[in-house]
């Protein structure tokens, strides 16, 4: 079980995998995420669900190497199986009828931002994507995205594909140019720094904002604390009340420290793991 049918290297250190989960394929929606286990030893990392496909019974991971538990993940192949996989997890996205949803895509945010583009397209909604990366070799599901949005647009930050700047700009321009406000929510998902930004983009326009802030996950069972956030003056679990929170009311400066809490622990970890040679 939780076998890897498909591995595909989507860009420099970022993994595509296709696993067979026949069971969470059958019950998984837009927003939801996954907690993967590499080996035995590892430990839990939530995962957003990048695409599920119920007929073949399999779901759709991309992973990013950013520390230990990402190394391990990116070394298992094609046939080899996760340790353990848990999911559907979190609270799924809510795809309210709208004329037109503008989605920006930071980096790896294309994976989570793909089901959510693709229900509103399906319900009949105008879809405007932003997807932005730092540079083109960074870039990937650029067809998938354009597939299901009636606009797409990139953004580099030096300019080697697309419009050259960054995602927020042409967000405002969007917006700016929406002169009948027919686009009735934003959803911005990448980089902390990304989706703070672009909520205060979104803000005087007075637009609906919802970001994922899966990325201050830990555990993903709200036993931990690890992913406390506060949005609106109040404390909840990221986990079990989230993924998605209005990004008008995130506390940023908070969000963006707590992140930063065992950041010496894990470069430490992730520098051993890189010196680590495989069996």
């Amino acid at each position: 079980m939780f076998k890897i049918l498909r591995k595909t290297e989507l860009a420099p250190d970022i993994w595509e995998m296709e696993v067979a989960a026949p069971q969470i394929a059958q019950k998984a929606r837009p927003g939801q995420f996954v907690v993967a286990m590499a080996d035995e030893r590892g430990e839990r990392i939530p995962l957003t669900i990048a695409d599920f496909t119920p007929d073949a019974g399999s779901i759709t991971l991309v992973v990013m190497v950013v520390g230990t538990s990402t190394v391990k993940l990116s070394r298992l192949g094609e046939g080899d199986k996760l340790y353990a996989l848990i999911g559907p997890l979190g609270h799924a996205s809510r795809i309210e009828p709208c004329q037109a949803v503008a989605m920006v895509a930071g980096g790896v945010g294309a994976a989570p931002v793909y089901p959510i583009a693709r229900a509103f397209h399906q319900q009949g909604s105008r879809v405007i994507t932003i997807q932005g990366a730092r540079h083109k070799a960074l870039l990937f599901w650029t067809d998938r995205l354009a597939s299901v949005s009636q606009q797409h647009q990139v953004t580099t930050d030096d300019g080697s594909a697309g419009h050259k700047g960054l995602v927020t700009e042409t967000l405002k321009e969007v917006l700016a140019a929406d002169t009948q406000k027919q686009i009735g929510c934003v959803y911005a998902i990448g980089p902390t720094p990304m989706m703070e930004f672009c909520a205060k983009t979104t803000e005087p326009f007075g637009v609906k904002t919802v970001v994922s802030l899966n990325s201050i996950m830990v555990d993903g069972t709200g036993m931990c604390g690890g992913c406390r956030v506060e949005v609106g003056g109040r404390t909840f679990f990221t986990c079990i009340d989230g993924p998605e929170f209005d990004g008008h009311q995130v506390n940023w400066e908070l969000l963006t420290a707590r992140q930063k809490t065992y950041r010496h622990q894990e470069n430490c970890a992730f520098e051993k793991t890189l010196n680590t040679r495989t069996g």
